[in-house]
């Protein structure tokens, strides 16, 4: 009798023990998955808004993100500081491609570089192509003011870089297809994928979920200029270090078809994916089935590259994607225009 009663005991410990490792898991939020969330109806423009004050030293910036709903269709996930889970790692952010006939999500991820994220200008040094916010020296980050809040009073780690900032004024949130991103990895990037990558950290999974439970940044109530564009932490929509958007990115247009319909099946998922325009991307697979590990940080990792940096966009909009039909959706021809040359 002891002995069963010390297996149940156990068996029950490990349960609960389980809990909370499932509820930070990646896989319980759209960030940390990079298969199986695909759309016929590609994402509202990127809304206009300031970045909150960084709350503490040691936080870096994650951009805010459109997500998906089944049952409601896209809501944004507001941008926040959080702590990285090791020294020496960067935030390469999550973006949505079009690829064989849908809007594919490709989760974001931690690692030693800034991988490819889709050519998407996030804003705060996120301008498409690597990271101008700011670098690791040693074990302290350093935030370059030319882009990044920070109050220099309690914050001394700072530099100024005004090289990073740019003219770029396109708030369109996806890449590829008509009217996206017309960007491709550059080879340093492929290079970058295949480093070991560390999924999102607990914080970025409950923004997430936080974001999913409030109606009001739904795209269908805020049309694209949700009241809560950004967060100085994790979890908390009210009080100080909210921000809400300016504006919408680009004139909002409310979907053909509802969010059930416009959901792609598991065949055009898998179809999408394979496409990716991240060829060879594999460390995204890993990182989502939790089979990474925190790459080891040297001593000073690579500095942030003023050619690959990019400042926050600027309120001027830009025409997001029509809705293509459920049934048939129709390959839009590929914008082949070259991005936009920066203006220094």
């Amino acid at each position: 009798m002891r002995f069963h009663r010390a297996v149940r005991f156990l068996a029950l410990a490990l349960v609960l023990l389980a809990i909370p490792a499932a509820l930070s898991s990646p896989s319980s939020a759209q960030i940390g998955i990079g298969i199986g969330i695909s759309v016929h109806i590609g994402p509202p423009a990127l809304p206009v808004y300031e970045q909150p004050i960084c709350p503490t030293p040691g936080f870096l910036w994650t951009p805010g993100y459109w997500a998906w709903n089944d049952d409601a269709g896209y809501y944004w996930v507001p941008g926040t500081w959080v702590q990285p889970p090791t020294v020496g790692l960067l935030w390469t952010p999550g973006y949505w491609g079009w690829n064989n006939g849908v809007y594919a999500w490709n989760g974001g991820y931690w690692g030693p570089h800034i991988g490819f994220y889709g050519g998407v200008n996030y804003g705060f040094g996120y301008g498409g192509v690597g990271f101008g916010g700011g670098e690791w020296r040693g074990g302290a980050f350093f935030y370059n003011t030319a882009v990044m809040h920070v109050d220099t009073v309690h914050i001394t780690n700072v530099y100024v870089n005004n090289t990073v900032i740019v003219n770029n004024t396109s708030h369109v949130s996806f890449n590829g297809g008509e009217g996206g991103v017309a960007a491709r990895p550059t080879p340093q990037e492929e290079t970058y994928s295949r480093e070991t990558h560390t999924p999102p950290v607990a914080a970025q999974v409950q923004q997430e979920h936080a974001a999913s439970q409030n109606k009001a940044l739904f795209a269908s109530n805020n049309h694209g200029a949700p009241a809560v564009a950004a967060t100085a932490r994790p979890g908390e929509f009210s009080g100080k270090g909210v921000v809400g958007a300016k504006a919408a990115g680009a004139p909002y247009h409310a979907p053909a078809m509802s969010p059930k319909e416009a959901r792609a099946t598991p065949a055009e998922s898998n179809n999408a994916m394979k496409g990716n325009a991240m060829k060879g991307d594999a460390m995204q697979n890993n990182a989502m089935k939790g089979e990474s590990h925190p790459a080891t940080p040297p001593a000073h990792a690579e500095p942030a590259h003023p050619e690959n940096a990019h400042p926050q966009p600027e309120a001027h909009p830009a025409n997001p994607p029509k809705a293509k039909p459920a049934n048939q959706p129709k390959p839009p021809k590929e914008n082949k225009k070259p991005p936009e040359e920066e203006k220094h």
